[in-house]
């Protein structure tokens, strides 16, 4: 996997890209840098939601996001541990077949 890059360089071309003169080209512009094309485009999407020009989740929003599914993930986990020992403990309590107890 390729090593991201900083995000100081990043804002750099797309404020670069953003603010090129007419006919020149994105692909033009991420060769200059060293960047795939697709790249540049999905920098500059990224950019325009982060902005709110465009709909979408900004990454401090799917950061909170992820975390919170994490969290949710871990609550259904405990609730099905306490449901199963909930039942489990009701069955010990009953009283067996064959038991002098009453």
């Amino acid at each position: 996997m390729p090593k991201p890059y900083p995000s100081e360089f990043r804002d750099d071309v797309v404020r670069v890209a953003r603010s090129r003169e007419p006919g020149v080209a994105i692909e033009q512009i991420a060769t200059d840098f060293g960047v795939h094309p697709m790249t540049l485009q999905k920098w500059l999407r990224r950019a325009a939601v982060e902005e709110g020009a465009k709909p979408g989740a900004t990454r401090s929003e799917g950061t909170e996001l992820r975390e919170a599914r994490k969290r949710i993930r871990l609550l259904e986990q405990e609730v099905e541990v306490l449901r199963r020992a909930a039942a489990y403990l009701s069955q010990a309590n009953l009283p067996g077949k064959g038991s002098t107890r009453s």
